[in-house]
């Protein structure tokens, strides 16, 4: 059992390395971008708040996706344990993801950083924007991403890093390597607790 958040910036490969963790640990991987993508695209009431924010290449207000991150760690499958990506954003959602996991008895285990460079990181975006037909993805807005990112979601390391939780690793590589650097260092984290 173990409860895990996958931090980086967009494009470091979170979304590649959660489906691989998921796997390996038999956890969900609980992914906000990818339940507001699906709310964009069956336009719900969610997904069009959701959608003119990320329109814009910034983040969905943490109110909209407090409330439902909040009812997807309640669910059955996320109660031995979860894999987080894209949230906490910012230090406001750390603090309710905090307060959401004391409500359950429950805390974070271990946050891996994904690291990569800004320049490869537009290089896969603009790559995923063309194969998965993304319209949010183009240059400027995938830059802004980065930009906020820098912002917002970077000084959560800190945070984390100062709970003794983070463990860094280096996002480029191929998919294998990169999972095999993730595994190693959950590895050696849990062999030293």
């Amino acid at each position: 059992m173990i409860r895990l958040l996958l931090i980086g910036a967009p494009g470091a490969g979170k979304g590649t390395q959660a489906e691989k963790l998921s796997a390996a640990y038999s956890i969900p991987a609980i992914s906000t971008g990818d339940i507001f993508r699906h709310n964009v695209k069956n336009e719900t009431e969610l997904g069009k708040q959701a959608k003119a924010f990320m329109d814009r290449g910034e983040y969905v207000p943490d109110s909209l996706t407090n409330d439902l991150v909040r009812d997807r760690l309640s669910q059955d499958d996320a109660k031995s344990g979860f894999l987080l990506d894209g949230y906490p954003r910012t230090a406001e959602q750390v603090a309710e993801l905090d307060s959401i996991l004391e409500a359950q008895g429950n805390k974070l285990d271990v946050v891996v950083q994904l690291t990569a460079d800004t320049d490869e990181v537009v290089r896969r975006l603009l790559n995923r924007a063309i194969e998965q037909g993304r319209a949010d993805d183009t240059e400027d807005v995938i830059r802004r991403r980065l930009e906020v990112y820098e912002e917002q979601t970077a000084p959560l390391t800190s945070v984390y890093a100062g709970r003794g939780l983070l463990v860094t690793v280096d996002g480029l590589g191929e998919v294998e390597e990169v999972t095999g650097r993730i595994l190693e260092a959950l590895n050696a984290r849990t062999a030293s607790n």
